[in-house]
């Protein structure tokens, strides 16, 4: 940590000053609006990045690359020029700066749209909640919910680059093959079982060359930053397609991120020792341990996931929290996601996305998917309105927030990762 992370700073940009806003002065994230342009988030602005390389406010070592229409060469850059360059942004924007030389490089967050702040070339879903897969385990497999291997090996799989949007973009109601439990064949149509899952997802920094594995201790050296990750799922499609290859067409219509990339040295403050083991449970294999990560692998992010039905909005009903848990529970730390993805030699690569998938903690208000709240379907919720929801209907909207708190730091949030179902 270093005096970026003072919770005592303060900006001129009054909003950021705000104790709820998500974009104090000590969180700086990046992200890209239209048609192209990297800027910063403080408070309800952005300052944009490639005007203020222009009036030359910026280290000439980060001009071309914060100039790009997407964050990857930004990402890429060593260590110590991305710490430079946050610590000049600090600079511009704190109380005291000369405001006058970058007060009209900022736009008001509110008059732009947001994009897909990086050229994602893989995107790898783990299911690194063991709270989340005990509780899926035991819809499908009462008597043994978590299968031999989940405690040894961070399980993921290979999702598609392609379908990943930007937060407000609508859904479309997925269709495929699903076949009912009594039924003698499956059928063909739209998925009667929409589900949000709600995730951190991990941006690739420096990658790594092919065949050469990142160890646990260095995997910390690979991250850039975080963002927020709805991952959509059409369960009933899944059930039927995922033996014996895994997760296909019910997975990969479309998966929500948040606009905002929270760098790594910004959440500093909150980093946090890895979850506990059970009394039985194994340690993890060398390779996968080191005792930094023991220490401080772990990070206290919050996320809340609230529902708001077309019903809902008709009457002016606020939205609903469905759930809220924080990525310390993980069973799998990021450093060992990271350490186990590149042990066989794959190569990472800058702009890569690393989703933790579903993020669930032991209670019952901590489960981070419909399914395993209304168990399958089978006991759905009620809303404000008297509907009733076992899966997402037409005209749902999810919206996923994030946000880190810890006593002697300010805190800093992710914004927002919000989608709307339509129909196919």
């Amino acid at each position: 940590m270093n005096e970026t992370h003072d919770p005592e700073l303060r900006s001129w940009v009054e909003s950021a000053n705000d104790p709820h806003s998500d974009f104090p002065i000590q969180n700086l994230p990046f992200g890209v609006f239209e048609p192209g342009v990297i800027g910063v988030a403080i408070g309800d602005q952005i300052l944009n990045l490639r005007e203020c390389a222009r009036r030359g406010l910026l280290p000439a070592s980060v001009r071309e690359a914060v100039s790009a229409p997407l964050l990857n060469p930004l990402m890429g850059l060593p260590a110590g020029e991305l710490t430079g360059l946050r610590r000049r942004l600090m600079e511009l924007v704190r109380q005291g700066a000369d405001r006058e030389q970058v007060e009209s490089a900022l736009v008001a967050q509110g008059d732009v749209a947001m994009m897909v702040p990086v050229a994602i070339g893989d995107y790898t879903d783990f299911y690194a909640s063991i709270h989340h897969a005990i509780n899926v385990g035991r819809l499908f497999r009462p008597d043994n919910p978590l299968l031999p291997n989940y405690r040894w090996v961070p399980i993921a799989y290979h999702g598609r680059a392609s379908s990943i949007v930007v937060s407000g973009t609508r859904v479309h109601r997925p269709s495929g093959q699903r076949k009912e439990p009594h039924a003698n064949a499956p059928e063909f149509g739209p998925s009667k079982a929409l589900d949000y899952e709600m995730e951190a997802g991990f941006f690739i920094g420096r990658g790594n060359a092919l065949g050469e594995p990142i160890g646990v201790g260095e995997a910390g050296e690979h991250l850039f930053g975080m963002c927020i990750v709805n991952d959509w799922s059409a369960r009933d499609i899944q059930a039927w397609e995922y033996q014996p290859l895994g997760p296909f067409l019910g997975k990969n219509f479309a998966t929500t991120i948040s606009p905002w990339v929270v760098t790594m040295e910004a959440l500093e403050p909150y980093r946090a020792g890895r979850a506990g083991r059970g009394a039985d449970d194994p340690e993890p294999l060398p390779y996968l341990d080191s005792e930094n990560d023991r220490r401080r692998g772990a990070l206290d992010v919050r996320l809340s996931a609230s529902l708001w039905s077309r019903e809902m909005r008709g009457q002016g009903t606020a939205a609903m929290e469905l759930s809220s848990a924080t990525i310390a529970d993980l069973y799998w730390t990021p450093a060992q996601m990271i350490a186990h993805h590149t042990s066989n030699g794959c190569n990472l690569r800058t702009g890569d996305l690393i989703a933790s998938g579903t993020v669930s903690g032991p209670g019952a208000r901590e489960r981070g998917s419909l399914i395993e709240i209304t168990g399958r379907g089978a006991e759905p919720i009620a809303l404000p309105t008297g509907e009733k929801r076992g899966f997402l209907e037409d005209g749902d909207e999810v919206t996923i927030r994030a946000w880190c708190t810890r006593e002697g730091f300010a805190r800093i949030g992710f914004g927002e990762c919000r989608g709307a179902l339509i129909h196919a």
